[in-house]
């Protein structure tokens, strides 16, 4: 699934293709679907996993790829590699066609509208931005989730902090040495901010190109320390790494028995 750092190179390649471009001819398969031809293209950003593109009548269209969405970008008169059923934002600027097939969200909003806000006020802070005050995490997780949520799911979830997906869940934890199926209340602040500090160190590492790499050790034994590596030795201790479907979406997660020793809550009498 598209991360952080993929949609970001996604918005720095889309940004100046599209910005100050003129839409000949388009549409965003929204509800209702959007016709967006004629639409002046004023900004492109990404906001952890989502896009988005600004037009001069004030809209936004947002963009969520999910498991299976892509852009692709074609010339006028070439073929496309998915069935044109499959498209869910067409954005014809006439030298260029840029499509986006299997989209799991599309949506248009308005800048300053109502829905708008919601969203901005819903999602966290973007792991990618600048100047991110990991300070505020802690509370943001402790708010939003529980004292049982597990590690897991509180990396994963949005309104916390923006772009940690699958992949850089389970590699944070690893090198955090932190059992993905931890309570959130057995975390203190310090390590909470541990944690959002290194995927966000990680994200940074990956918006340059090339494969998604966690680990640099030029030993040939691959470039992520346990994601996709069940029962395979860990590369720091040699114990097989144990993989479950866990947490609130059954999200596949990754983990060192060793190196991430289960943390348990003490039984009051």
């Amino acid at each position: 699934m598209p991360e952080g750092d993929t949609i970001y190179k996604l918005a720095a390649f889309l940004a100046p293709a599209l910005g100050g471009r003129q839409v000949v001819s388009g549409f965003a398969l929204a509800k209702p679907k959007a016709d967006l031809a004629g639409l002046g293209i004023r900004s492109v950003h990404a906001q952890g996993k989502h896009l988005f593109i600004g037009f001069d009548n004030g809209q936004l269209l947002r963009n969520h790829l999910g498991m299976w969405g892509s852009w692709h970008s074609y010339r006028p008169s070439e073929d496309w590699l998915r069935p044109k059923h499959r498209a869910s934002i067409v954005i014809d600027v006439g030298d260029r066609v840029y499509v986006c097939f299997n989209a799991q969200q599309v949506e248009i909003l308005r800048e300053g509208g109502v829905r708008n806000r919601q969203l901005a006020a819903t999602l966290g802070p973007d792991l990618l931005k600048p100047a991110i005050d990991f300070n505020t995490l802690p509370h943001r997780a402790r708010t939003l989730g529980s004292a049982n949520s597990l590690l897991a799911d509180v990396l994963l979830d949005q309104r916390v902090a923006c772009g940690i997906g699958n992949v850089y869940k389970s590699e944070t934890l690893f090198l955090e040495q932190a059992h993905p199926m931890t309570p959130l209340d057995l975390i203190d602040d310090a390590q909470l901010i541990g944690l959002y500090e290194r995927a966000a160190e990680l994200l940074h590492d990956n918006t340059r190109g090339g494969p998604r790499i966690t680990r640099r050790a030029n030993d040939d034994a691959g470039h992520l320390w346990v994601y996709g590596r069940t029962a395979q030795p860990c590369l720091r201790c040699d114990t097989p790494i144990a993989s479950k479907m866990m947490g609130i979406a059954q999200r596949s997660t990754f983990w060192c028995p060793r190196c991430q020793p289960a943390r348990h809550p003490v039984k009051r009498s």
